[in-house]
């Protein structure tokens, strides 16, 4: 009988947080490599509408968030390990369909499916980190995860446009299918199971239900859920039609993908920084802050996208922003959102992770299919969309920003046994 090689009893900090990064980049390498390639994949494939084209990368992030809310599940019944390590192994399947596919019709159904699985190494290594850490601890490992993860979108775009200068974008999905099983090989040696036996949950229908309308209810998490829900609507919006909006509208051609990665730096770097400001000042003082100053910029950027279309340099630096503020936030805002639900956390990270992915993916595919070969729409949805979600936190906070307080997960885990 075939057994799981025995790994480390624990890891370093160190290696732990690099692999769950890497685990978790998966995810965005099946975005952000495909950027440059989205014009070559539509002439190839014949695909006549250029907003089309977005759904390359529209289908596998609404795939990414159909995924979610499954893998989360599996792991609170079978362990943390064995899901996260299925999830990868389907990934470079799917990876190698996307290689030698020849149908525009038929790669969107292998993108959906491979954003599918590849929420699983998200959902899981969020639940990891919930096994091991709490609170503030717990946004400062998870932020420490961000920014080893954002070397990805930093790096990916040049990547994939460096492989487009010597081979075709086939070969972008021959990359990402070696990289899985690089992963793979990692994750089974050297990853502990985090989740022991007896804390494990049988797969009750009732029990789920019930565990979903604890997440649903629980007015602490909600705002944080749905608020990030619309603000990563914004940030898909603008990757959906990034290619177009930079490469075209500006005229940027393929140096597309060096901008989209320096903008990402930014990003790297508010992770960095929020990693270690934020036991110190707590994840919603620094959370609130970034929202509101989110708001600002997202009318800022509204503002500028009417009064000077054709700036360029008035985008950049206020997409730049609003970019590097999502690492005030993304991993802030989850963390704050999975605090009440210790133990089942693999089933509320589930469900919170698609409602936040999947709903954004939604939102943001709206958003990006609205391009009209200006930034308006895009300005519009980051002011807007960030806005109501500013109002949500409100709602959580009963209406008090910048409070730092204890949560207290009794409640919740008194009326999960059921």
């Amino acid at each position: 009988m075939f057994r799981l090689p025995k790994p480390p009893k624990e890891l370093s900090r160190t290696e732990f947080t690099v692999m769950l990064a890497f685990v978790m980049a998966l995810q965005a390498l099946g975005i952000d490599a495909m950027l440059p390639a989205l014009s070559d994949i539509a002439a190839e494939l014949k695909v006549e509408d250029p907003n089309q084209r977005q759904l390359v990368v529209g289908t596998y992030l609404i795939g990414m968030g159909v995924g979610s809310l499954i893998f989360g599940f599996l792991a609170d019944r079978f362990g943390r390990k064995p899901v996260i390590l299925g999830g990868i192994g389907t990934y470079c399947l799917f990876d190698f369909g996307c290689m030698i596919i020849t149908d525009f019709n038929a790669l969107l159904v292998f993108r959906f499916a491979n954003g599918m699985v590849a929420s699983a190494g998200s959902v899981v290594a969020n639940a990891i980190v919930r096994d091991r850490f709490e609170g503030d601890a717990m946004a400062r490992v998870v932020s420490m995860i961000a920014v080893v993860f954002m070397i990805v979108p930093v790096l990916a775009p040049t990547i994939g446009q460096m492989i487009l200068l010597v081979a075709g974008w086939r070969s972008i999905f021959g990359m990402m299918f070696v990289t899985g099983i690089t992963m793979f090989l990692w994750v089974l040696f050297r990853l502990p199971e985090t989740l022991a036996a007896h804390e494990r949950q049988p797969m009750d229908l009732k029990r789920v239900a019930h565990n979903f309308r604890l997440v649903i209810t629980n007015r602490d998490a909600f705002g944080y859920i749905f608020g990030a829900t619309l603000v990563f609507a914004g940030l898909y919006g603008y990757i959906n039609c990034a290619e177009q909006l930079v490469g075209e509208h500006f005229g940027l051609g393929q140096r597309f993908a060096y901008v989209f990665g320096g903008m990402a730096v930014f990003m790297a770097l508010a992770n960095f920084v929020n990693s270690r400001i934020v036991e110190k000042f707590g994840a919603r003082r620094v959370s609130h802050t970034a929202l509101l100053m989110f708001v600002v910029t997202g009318f800022l950027q509204l503002i500028a996208a009417w009064a000077a279309p054709n700036s360029f340099w008035l985008f950049a630096p206020l997409m730049t922003v609003n970019l590097g503020l999502i690492g005030f936030l993304g991993g802030n805002f989850s963390s704050i959102a999975l605090q009440p639900f210790k133990h089942f956390a693999g089933s509320a990270s589930s469900l919170q992770t698609t409602i936040r992915v999947g709903g954004g993916a939604v939102l943001g595919a709206i958003v990006g299919n609205a391009y009209d070969g200006t930034a308006r729409p895009l300005g519009a949805a980051l002011f807007g969309l960030s806005l109501a979600g500013l109002m949500l936190i409100l709602f959580s906070e009963r209406g008090k920003l910048f409070r730092r307080r204890k949560e207290s997960i009794a409640q919740v885990e008194g009326e999960e046994l059921v």
